[in-house]
């Protein structure tokens, strides 16, 4: 698993248009080749007016899997620009289909290189980017008495809170970098006055917008 990657923050759309013609980005995170594909297709059914359906995905840790495909425009003018944005960005496990209707103008190879791009680019730009890092997922129970500043201090601190569990116990899930754990459990044992119970939970990987 990786440490840390970029990829598109969630699912959305967006629209420009160039010369009378529709350009419509339709992003998603995916996870294999196959959510891809079956990404692709429903949009094509959705646009089946459209004139083209053009798409591209690059996924893997190590971007082994990258398709991109032209749906019927010139070779190299639509998928592979589309693609060469997602690898300007670094993103990973992300897909895009730019939908074009054509509005009767045309752009020429360099005008459609430069169209397709701009559609990704603004599409990933509207539906958002995050960094993913991989974190231990650290508990730390304490009596209810700590409970406000306990709070307090985590959220003015480096850590990010996962989730408070109020049972008989207060319960934090805290995210923390692998290398941060001795320093996140020496911080939290004197400010508990050693009376929190630590323990490491699982690996998870949090989300930041970028």
């Amino acid at each position: 698993m990786l440490s840390r990657y970029y990829t598109v923050k969630e699912s959305g759309e967006h629209e420009i248009v160039i010369q009378k013609s529709r350009f419509i980005a339709h992003i998603k995170r995916v996870e294999t080749e196959a959510d891809a594909q079956d990404f692709i297709q429903t949009i094509k059914k959705r646009n089946w007016d459209a004139t083209h359906n053009c798409s591209a995905y690059l996924i893997g840790e190590n971007d082994q899997i990258q398709k991109a495909n032209d749906d019927g425009e010139p070779s190299g003018t639509a998928g592979v620009p589309i693609l060469e944005v997602l690898k300007k960005k670094n993103l990973k496990d992300s897909v895009v289909v730019v939908t074009r209707y054509f509005g009767g103008i045309k752009l020429g190879a360099g005008g459609l290189i430069r169209a397709y791009g701009k559609a990704t680019s603004e599409g990933i730009t509207t539906v958002g980017v995050v960094e993913r890092k991989l974190m231990k997922v650290m508990h730390v129970t304490v009596d209810y008495t700590w409970l406000g500043k306990l709070e307090n201090e985590l959220r003015s601190s480096v850590y990010s809170i996962k989730e408070i569990h109020y049972l008989d116990n207060v319960e934090f899930e805290i995210f923390v970098e692998e290398s941060e754990i001795s320093t996140f459990v020496t911080w939290m044992t004197e400010m508990t006055n050693g009376q929190g119970k630590i323990s490491e939970g699982e690996m998870l990987y949090l989300e930041e917008d970028v």
